[in-house]
């Protein structure tokens, strides 16, 4: 399954090491991950600013996650979906990876519930998900 998770999914699993931790561990081995430049500098630039990781620390998180996804550049949108342009990309990434679901725990995202018939789904949710899908790893 093709699977864009957004950064905070990517943040919690390096911040908290809990469920976000286990389903990142789990979804780049079994599935493929969809990253996006905009995406891994978000992480970084997060991982720094907000949680005190050195900049050495946060690159070598952000390696690691960009070892583990396929690289695509977001596509353009043709008008603004979300009052932030940061979860546009989310959005425009997902499109250009043709992702079969967006995993984030950003509420503007959340309630949108599909972009362009892109299911968006809190990580909570991934493993029900998962299994429902015909292209999930059971």
């Amino acid at each position: 399954m093709r699977i864009v998770l957004d950064t905070n999914v990517l943040i919690a699993a390096f911040i908290a090491h809990g469920s976000c931790s286990e389903l990142v561990e789990h979804c780049a081995v079994q599935h493929d991950m969809i990253l996006s430049e905009p995406l891994l500098n978000e992480f970084r630039d997060v991982l720094t600013r907000k949680f005190g990781f050195g900049r050495a620390e946060a690159n070598a998180a952000a390696c690691l996650i960009q070892s583990r996804a396929q690289w695509v550049v977001p596509l353009r949108l043709s008008q603004p979906v979300c009052r932030d342009p940061d979860d546009d990309v989310v959005l425009a990434t997902a499109l250009a990876g043709k992702a079969q679901v967006i995993v984030t725990g950003d509420k503007d995202l959340i309630i949108l519930k599909s972009y362009q018939e892109i299911p968006i789904i809190r990580p909570t949710d991934f493993w029900q998900f998962e299994q429902s899908s015909p292209d999930g790893c059971n």
